[in-house]
């Protein structure tokens, strides 16, 4: 890689495997390989000030992929498994009531009991020390910013982003160059919607012939709740209100140790409404006569925000390119109805581990992983996502009732015939940012104000987070054309930017000469919605420098 006259030399590292991402896939990665051949270099870039820092989910982990990774965990003190599912509910909600759909009527997938509820940061943080207690190398606070390719365009590593950027782009006094981490294979687990796994996408053009890429958001609260309102174990799911039957998504309440529930509300992004904010639908959901009760006398502890993969098997990428393969959410393997898809992240680590372990013994270095990309497919992933791939475009063709009942029969059709069904396999269709409608065909949702007790503003919210930017450092939420922004963003769509970022990052100012875009960049959580859903593509998410975002406990 050429530098140009105006930049230092990079220093570099060599390894035989880089990773970015110490999520699940990642680091399940990076311990398959050390257990393979304990001999083999590997190193985990993470962006976040520490591993966990950056994890946000549900979640209730299914053990399949911890069970392959680490057979003979549940004897170990200290693991973060502490809450096995107990009790799972459904429920449809209404305006002011709400219905239990019998669980004998649920397809056999959806079934949560042997699930355990945790945390997932804790969980990557227990994984982190596993994986460095067989010698694999962990760099946070270093975010991948570049993809580094070899004269034939093969991936031959990543370079970290430079340090001590002034907000003008000028090199302040502790300007450094970032670092090349050179490998003979590079895998990519940056999670839903990475910045490197977007531009490897569009590079390799691993696309090609898939349907689009399908996004949720997720919005979260802990919450330390009254003993009495209690229930360890039980795991608790609902559609409907407050949302149309036109608009996906739900909710979950997760009773965990210590008296404490995670609650949460998935919307898929392909709404239509400019004017609905995931943010207020998620503060007013709380409200429901079914949900409050829960929090009287509790407290918020934490909240946070991330997007969430949904086009499943119809969506997911070619895996493998000249030098690498992407693993994880970088590669798209949630199981929608499920919620889950930290057991996948862990399986594609550790499918794509073996595979490239066979190639380096093999003599093989920043070649295509072809098997990989061959056997998922066939894989327990594979065997997941393909009983549940009609579910979403059902939902998102046919409203929230008729979808979900349809959903429902096509699930259990492909369990009973082994992923066969008579429907086949349904299209996507649109991307969820050409799904979003100009103002005009729709009203502004008047939402109301938060109590500070169960519902909140953005900004108190963003506190919670712990989420923190240098004021001095370039804006890495990039607009490419300004005056697009200005004339479609606003003028045709009504500034939905002030409204689907769960952080208050973006606002629209009237000034003398006209509105203004305002990026509040320090409030970013990076949940990479705005790269999503802007309608014109016009917002780019970037690393920002070191390792700063929000700073998850417990999430």
């Amino acid at each position: 890689m050429s530098e140009t006259n105006e930049l230092p030399e990079r220093e570099s590292m060599e390894f035989d495997v880089v990773i970015v991402g110490g999520g699940p896939a990642g680091l399940s990665a990076a311990i398959r390989l050390k257990q393979i051949n304990p001999e083999l270099s590997v190193v985990v870039l993470e962006k976040g000030g520490e591993v966990g820092a950056h994890i946000l989910s549900g979640a209730v982990v299914d053990p399949i992929g911890v069970d392959k990774l680490l057979p003979g965990w549940r004897e170990e003190e200290g693991h973060p498994f502490k809450t096995p599912v107990t009790a799972d509910h459904f429920l449809v909600l209404g305006h002011s009531g709400s219905i239990r759909l019998p669980n004998f009527g649920m397809p056999p997938l959806m079934n949560n009991h042997g699930n355990f509820i945790v945390s997932l940061g804790n969980v990557c943080r227990w994984l982190a020390t596993k994986a460095e207690e067989l010698g694999v190398e962990i760099y946070p606070g270093f975010a991948g910013s570049e993809v580094l390719y070899d004269d034939s365009g093969s991936v031959i590593g990543v370079a970290t982003g430079d340090m001590g950027i002034e907000k003008d782009g000028s090199h302040g006094p502790a300007y450094t160059r970032g670092m090349a981490l050179l490998g003979k294979y590079v895998l990519i687990a940056e999670g839903a919607r990475g910045s490197l796994a977007k531009q490897l996408i569009h590079t390799f053009k691993l696309d090609e012939g898939k349907e689009p890429a399908k996004y949720g958001i997720g919005l979260k609260e802990l919450w330390q709740v009254d003993p009495s309102k209690h229930k360890l174990g039980l795991v608790q799911h609902t559609f409907g209100w407050p949302l149309d039957m036109k608009t996906g998504g739900g909710s979950f309440l997760y009773h965990l140790e210590d008296n404490t529930v995670a609650v949460g509300f998935v919307m898929h992004l392909n709404y239509k409404n400019p004017y609905l904010s995931p943010f207020e639908e998620f503060q007013r959901f709380k409200t429901h006569p079914s949900i409050r009760g829960t929090f009287e006398g509790g407290k918020r502890l934490s909240y946070g925000a991330r997007a969430i993969t949904e086009g499943g098997w119809q969506s997911v990428p070619k895996l493998s390119f000249p030098g690498g393969a992407l693993i994880g959410c970088s590669a798209g393997f949630v199981n929608v109805p499920r919620i889950k898809g930290s057991h996948n992240a862990m399986l594609s680590g550790m499918l794509a581990a073996e595979h490239v372990a066979e190639a380096i013994a093999a003599g093989r270095a920043n070649d295509e992983l072809i098997a990989y990309e061959n056997a998922w497919r066939s894989s327990e992933i594979g065997k997941d996502l393909k009983r549940v791939r009609n579910v979403k475009p059902m939902w998102s063709k046919l409203g929230t009732v008729g979808g979900v009942l349809l959903g429902g029969i096509d699930m259990w059709l492909n369990t009973i015939f082994g992923g066969w069904s008579p429907f086949g396999t349904w299209k996507h269709g649109k991307t969820d940012a050409a799904s979003l409608e100009p103002a005009s065909k729709h009203s502004p949702i008047a939402y109301p104000k938060p109590d500070g007790v169960l519902t909140f503003d953005r900004l108190s919210s963003v506190f919670l987070s712990n989420t923190n930017h240098e004021e001095n450092e370039p804006v890495h939420l990039i607009v490419k054309d300004p005056a697009l922004q200005k004339t479609s963003e606003h003028d045709v769509y009504a500034g939905p930017s002030t409204r689907y970022c769960p952080a208050g990052v973006y606002e629209w100012v009237e000034e003398g000469s006209g509105p203004k875009f305002v990026i509040n960049a320090q409030n970013c959580v990076h949940c990479k919605t705005c790269d999503i859903k802007d309608p014109n593509q016009n917002i780019n998410w970037v690393p920002p420098q070191g390792g700063e975002g929000p700073v998850y406990t417990s999430m």
